[in-house]
């Protein structure tokens, strides 16, 4: 499997790449990114992009790719809702367009979140935003389109990254594991189910946070 990553800086999108290059069944990984990563490996290639709205140049790079991981984002506490907008969905939507115009059996892994609403209803900006992708990406012509909606997501490797109250966040991850244990998922457990559902899965699904903690197995 030849699998492209998005967002490998961030916590998921960082934690997808470990799990990647020691899974045999990833032959290569290409990262997307705006700055050089510091992970020497010979499965690696890392494209350095500064557009995000444009993809024009990475046509041949589509072409070449099993499958798509969309793992950037950003908080909607770290932006404006005009700048988050275009992160979550103006994003995603011109990269999805663009590898399906170029490689019509290109796979699409979307990291979404519990709470999205396709309805447009939900009270949060995240949920609308994230819905809203969710909704428009079924209707593009994907043969597999994968939704994960992970709920908490405990890191198990430290982002250096992370704003400061992600960090303070993190540090009651082991208290909401003991009260709420079915809401919360690890980095590698979500990482490791990315790459089964990739591997295994058919068609348009959303797999939520239960189905995401037993897929990973």
């Amino acid at each position: 499997m030849k699998l492209l990553i998005t967002g490998a800086t961030g916590m998921v999108g960082s934690e997808l790449l470990r799990q990647a290059i020691i899974d045999d069944d990833v032959s290569s990984i290409i990262t997307l990114t705006r700055k050089p990563l510091d992970i020497p490996h010979p499965k690696l290639k890392t494209i350095i992009h500064k557009d995000f709205l444009d993809y024009s140049a990475l046509g041949s790079l589509f072409a070449d790719c099993d499958v798509c991981a969309w793992c950037l984002g950003v908080s909607q506490l770290q932006v404006s809702k005009e700048e988050y907008n275009e992160i979550t969905y103006d994003y995603t939507m011109a990269a999805a367009k663009a590898m399906l115009a170029v490689n019509p059996k290109i796979s699409f892994v979307f990291v979404s979140g519990e709470g999205a609403d396709q309805t447009g209803k939900a009270r949060t900006l995240f949920g609308r935003v994230k819905g809203k992708a969710e909704k428009d990406l079924m209707e593009l012509p994907f043969e597999k389109l994968i939704i994960v909606r992970p709920a908490g997501i405990q890191p198990i490797t430290k982002n250096s990254r992370a704003p400061f109250l992600y960090k303070v966040f993190y540090s009651l991850y082991p208290l909401f594991k003991i009260l709420t244990p079915s809401k919360v998922i690890t980095s590698v457990e979500l990482a490791k189910a990315i790459l089964q559902a990739a591997k295994t899965k058919k068609g348009k699904i959303i797999l939520d946070n239960k189905e995401l903690k037993e897929l990973k197995d």
